[in-house]
């Protein structure tokens, strides 16, 4: 426990580094920096590797559930996608169909009072045409 604790807080001031270095340069995502600073403090031994590379191999072993989407998980149950993937691709765009529908209509009545639709379809009398 105490060094998965240790892994955690070597990896969280990486981060939060990462996070002032994308705020200085802003080249490169935050997350990115993090990583670069986490090899370098292993690498200039300003933290023990020893105590890291236990919960390191752990969160790669689970990767697929804990840091990467969803998606890279699903390699790992894939006799699962092949008994039910007609079944999983029906409800995914059956959902996303529901989804943005919804969307859509709380957004248009939501959002879009009568002055706006005036100024839209005065800026772009094509819109308006319909």
């Amino acid at each position: 426990m105490n060094n998965v604790l240790y892994t955690l807080f070597v990896i969280s001031i990486s981060l939060l580094l990462g996070k002032f270095a994308n705020y200085l340069l802003a080249a490169l995502p935050a997350s990115l920096y993090g990583m670069i600073i986490y090899a370098l403090f292993l690498q200039l031994n300003w933290f023990s590797a020893k105590k890291v590379t236990k919960t390191n191999q752990w969160l790669i072993k689970h990767m697929g559930v804990c840091l990467v989407p969803a998606g890279m998980g699903i390699i790992n149950h894939f006799d699962l996608i092949q008994q039910h993937g007609l079944a999983l691709v029906i409800i995914i765009f059956s959902s996303t169909f529901i989804l943005l529908t919804v969307i859509g209509y709380l957004s248009e009545r939501y959002l879009i009072t009568p002055e706006n639709h005036k100024t839209i379809t005065k800026n772009n009398p094509q819109k308006g045409s319909r």
